[in-house]
């Protein structure tokens, strides 16, 4: 029978309908294999040789010899860094310029790579990437938010094939990410504890819908998750930043987030994705009751009319069921 499931953190409802929905593996079904593309290609500006194509780097790793990760302004911004941050009355209305930073992680010099069939130390190095930005970009006082995103596959929005993700920093902080902040105020301040830190002990006590954990991280299906297969990676140490992951942390992270991916690419047959990269607002990096973490939506289903309406989502496959699908997946 359908289930209301409420997210312990930002108090937001789900609806499980599995009975309207299929197995997991019945997903991979309805997609052809992807066409995986040559290691190099001529057209590409991301690739080796084509430098001259990308604005001058902000961060290029290693500094000397042939690059493996390049950080480049992107050129067709939808913000500019140029602008003033300054409010202004338009009637009733508030606007103001579209300041902000938009950047792009050219995650390896080879065309036809994914973050699934990275190894360890060139996915590592994707990550020190986005800790060196997210620090220098969080100097910039009219910094507040620092988005790291990326994209996989045209469902989910990208339009380069070449392996890349991408940073945007923004004055603003939208209500999006400011309700969840205020639920975790609240939560600390009735029982005096991370409301993160508590799901994440709850989820590994659980065990339900945990796919795998290290030392330092967990990845799990989440108790009210939007969508199917819907997964989260979480530092089991409390720390609002991901600018204050050190290095022996990175490459933890780097062989979970290349596990998982992994289970996806091979259990869902490389389906499109997005993941977001959810670290405190610029100012906010020492609180107690934020917590960074990493969530992963793979493209599996749309949202329809009564999502969009009520905010409500309707996942059809159970995080548990999602969680021992992906846990059963075997792995290179």
């Amino acid at each position: 029978m359908p289930e209301f499931r409420q997210n312990l953190a930002t108090k937001e409802w789900v609806v499980l309908a599995t009975e309207r929905g299929k197995r997991p593996s019945d997903f991979t079904k309805e997609r052809p294999p992807r066409v995986i593309p040559p290691p190099f290609k001529d057209d590409c500006p991301f690739c080796p040789g084509h430098e001259d194509k990308t604005p001058s780097p902000m961060y290029i790793f290693p500094e000397q010899g042939d690059w493996q990760v390049r950080v480049v302004p992107n050129r067709f911004a939808a913000l500019q860094p140029n602008l003033a941050t300054t409010r202004s009355s338009v009637g009733r209305f508030l606007s103001a310029k579209g300041f902000g930073i938009a950047e792009v992680v050219i995650e390896s010099p080879k065309h036809n790579l994914t973050i699934a069939t990275m190894d360890i130390k060139e996915l590592g190095n994707v990550l020190l990437a986005y800790r060196a930005r997210l620090r220098e970009i969080s100097k910039n006082d009219k910094i507040n938010l620092i988005t790291i995103f990326r994209n996989h596959g045209p469902l989910a929005g990208t339009s380069l094939e070449h392996p890349h993700s991408q940073i945007i920093a923004t004055p603003i902080v939208p209500p999006h990410v400011r309700y969840p902040m205020e639920q975790a105020v609240l939560h600390f301040d009735k029982h005096g504890t991370c409301v993160y830190c508590d799901m994440v002990r709850e989820e590994i006590d659980q065990q339900e819908r945990v796919i795998a954990q290290t030392d330092y991280f967990v990845a799990f299906c989440p108790y009210a998750a939007r969508s199917p297969f819907e997964c989260r990676i979480y530092p089991k140490r409390h720390t609002a930043s991901y600018s204050s992951i050190d290095g022996e942390e990175v490459m933890e992270l780097a062989a979970l987030l290349r596990e998982l991916l992994a289970r996806i690419d091979i259990g869902l047959n490389n389906p499109d994705y997005n993941y977001v990269l959810r670290s405190s607002p610029v100012g906010d990096e020492d609180t107690r009751h934020l917590h960074w973490y990493m969530v992963i939506i793979p493209k599996i289903t749309i949202p329809a009319g009564f999502e969009i309406g009520s905010g409500i989502y309707i996942n059809t496959v159970s995080p548990e069921d999602s969680a021992r699908f992906l846990r059963e997946v075997e792995i290179k």
